[in-house]
């Protein structure tokens, strides 16, 4: 049995909005373009037109008009990028409110994310392992010794295998109890230090008595020396009121590092080196230009020191924080009394760091290159570089073509570009060039009979619609084509990085003054100003204006400042905006419970 306290009835998990659909993911009853994804415009007619006689022979059924509606992102924000999620195939609501399926393509993102981040991971001395999904009660409780308002909404298991368990089990929200009370045991002197672990996830099926929970598998790293650097990839369980796909969900995946270090400098150390991990990632991966910089004390994680972020300005200027970074100096280890005996003999408390990052990035992707037409992916991201496909009007120019698009797979794979060969029948040309478009692919290849005779193709960018991304007549040869596939795939990413730091930069405002603020976040801007105020301003801020402070950059002007609140002299400038209403990585683990009423509208 899974019981929460004080949990609300699950028809109110989700906005009324969410409710209502009965099934497959959100579709808002907005007004909204129908975008027809195959329709006469596509037909097998007018693709003569467009592509010099390189036709598709499909039947007038094929043709028929299939209508996918996506809501015009400068209409509905939030519309859109649901539209976007249900369209281009990445996730689909479970069955249990709040909870979200990721499908294959959704999650070959997730998997890319990955995969960079293993390798970052263990080029900085990382490994991976693993920690028990299910958390002892008792554990709970004894930090919430500490904490006073301590009243965490979990999951709790009070029944296995029919019988009534001696101690109720918490489904993880987050590992640093578990991690913390197996560090009393692994951690003894300071030959043991540092230590440091990445969660990864595991397969695990429960019998308990109205309780199933199915997880995906994934190799698992065993912690193998006390000494190595360790990480977890892992699924969390939060129970949530409102949800929003990849952005906040009942249960979702992410990465959470967890160290213990022997003196405050080197937890430090590590804080700001897994940041900078994350802010690498985010540009040269992603294309999303965050902003870093360490949260405000109001901001900053209950129970951390310091807590370092990456900000990311979202397509409808929201800011998405990305990723986290905590210093947790010795709030933890003397929870638990997770203690080492240093050189001199004396038995010292440890310092500790924990950082993550989760499936949220995938929604920063979305939110921050999509476009009305769907998907828009960095070409270092996506599942699916190029996609190939094959045009011809003739029956007898079928084996042709598709023998020629068949070899230009093979070279591309060969090349080692991630590539799909669409050979399908059943749709017609310009269907294809919708769905692809809208899944975010970033090129796409034609080739048609009289680009066999010519032993060339065809070469669209996604990014840059219509004619002007389009070149003809690039050579079939091996050499050739791959050097151009992988120069625009370059440029690709380049472009999307720089058309979002003009984004952002057009849409940060210098303010000297609380009118000033006022006035940007009115306009649905980002505000930077210095900052030297009371914690009581800053929820002035908040109340009055909506936006929080979404960090200090590390990035500071050196001119003497003054405070735009107090008019008391500043040592840095702080940015104010507007978030995307999500929840933080570690925002519901249970120190937090102590500032909840007061901050909780700032977790994001």
């Amino acid at each position: 049995m899974v019981v929460s306290p004080r949990l609300p009835s699950l028809s109110s998990l989700f906005s009324p909005a969410i409710s209502r659909r009965p099934s497959s993911l959100l579709r808002c009853h907005h007004h909204r373009v129908r975008r027809p994804v195959c329709s006469t415009s596509f037909s097998a007619q007018s693709t003569v037109s467009e592509t010099n006689g390189r036709v598709d022979t499909q039947t007038q059924n094929s043709n028929r008009v299939v209508d996918r509606a996506v809501t015009p992102r400068s209409q509905d924000f939030n519309a859109w990028y649901l539209d976007v999620i249900e369209q281009a195939e990445l996730a689909d609501y479970g069955p249990v409110r709040g909870t979200m399926v990721i499908r294959p393509y959704g999650y070959a993102i997730w998997e890319a994310i990955q995969d960079y981040l293993n390798v970052k991971f263990k080029e900085t001395g990382h490994s991976n392992m693993y920690f028990p999904q299910f958390i002892p009660y008792s554990f709970i409780e004894k930090e919430a010794s500490h904490v006073e308002g301590f009243s965490p909404e979990l999951a709790v298991v009070t029944i296995g295998g029919g019988k009534e368990l001696e101690e109720k089990l918490v489904v993880r929200p987050t590992s640093e109890t578990i991690v913390n009370h197996m560090f009393t045991q692994w951690i003894h002197s300071y030959r043991d230090l540092p230590l440091m672990v990445n969660q990864v996830r595991l397969f695990v099926t429960s019998t308990a008595t109205h309780f199933n929970c199915h997880l995906k598998k994934l190799w698992i790293n065993l912690w193998s020396y006390i000494t190595s650097n360790l990480i977890q990839w892992a699924n969390v369980t939060r129970w949530e009121m409102r949800t929003k796909p990849f952005v906040r969900t009942l249960e979702f995946l992410w990465q959470e590092g967890h160290t213990a270090h022997a003196t405050p400098e080197e937890a430090e150390k590590e804080a700001i080196q897994m940041i900078d991990v994350y802010t690498k990632f985010a540009y040269e991966q992603t294309a999303i230009p965050v902003i870093a910089g360490r949260k405000s004390k109001v901001e900053t994680f209950a129970g951390a020191v310091r807590t370092y972020t990456i900000e990311g300005m979202m397509g409808d200027r929201k800011a998405l924080q990305a990723g986290t970074s905590h210093n947790l100096g010795q709030n933890f280890s003397r929870a638990f009394q997770t203690q080492f005996t240093d050189e001199s003999g004396q038995r010292q408390h440890v310092w500790q760091t924990s950082w993550a990052v989760s499936t949220r990035f995938v929604g920063g992707i979305i939110m921050t290159h999509g476009d009305d037409t769907g998907l828009m992916l960095p070409p270092k991201i996506a599942p699916i570089q190029v996609v190939i496909t094959p045009i011809w009007k003739k029956d007898d120019d079928r084996e042709g073509v598709l023998n020629a698009a068949s070899s230009v797979k093979e070279a591309l794979q060969t090349a080692g570009i991630r590539v799909k060969l669409d050979d399908s029948d059943q749709r017609t040309p310009g269907w294809k060039f919708n769905f692809w478009e809208m899944k975010g692919v970033p090129l796409r290849i034609e080739i048609g009979p009289r680009d066999v005779s010519s032993q060339t193709v065809v070469i669209c960018r996604r990014d840059v619609p219509g004619k002007q991304g389009k070149v003809f007549g690039i050579s079939m040869e091996p050499s050739i084509l791959e050097a151009h596939i992988k120069d625009k795939l370059d440029e690709i990413q380049s472009s999307l990085l720089e058309k979002a730091k003009s984004f952002r930069d057009c849409n940060i405002v210098d303010v000297s003054s609380y009118d000033e603020l006022k006035v940007a976040i009115s306009q649905g801007k980002w505000a930077r100003g210095p900052w030297s105020a009371s914690d009581e301003d800053e929820l002035k801020v908040k109340e009055e204006t909506g936006a929080t402070i979404r960090c200090f950059p590390f990035e500071q002007p050196q001119d003497i400042k003054t405070c735009l609140m107090t008019g008391n002299p500043a040592e840095e400038v702080a940015i104010f905006a507007k978030c995307i209403k999500c929840v933080d990585a570690f925002s519901f683990f249970p120190y937090t419970y102590r500032y909840r009423d007061i901050v909780r509208d700032q977790w994001c």
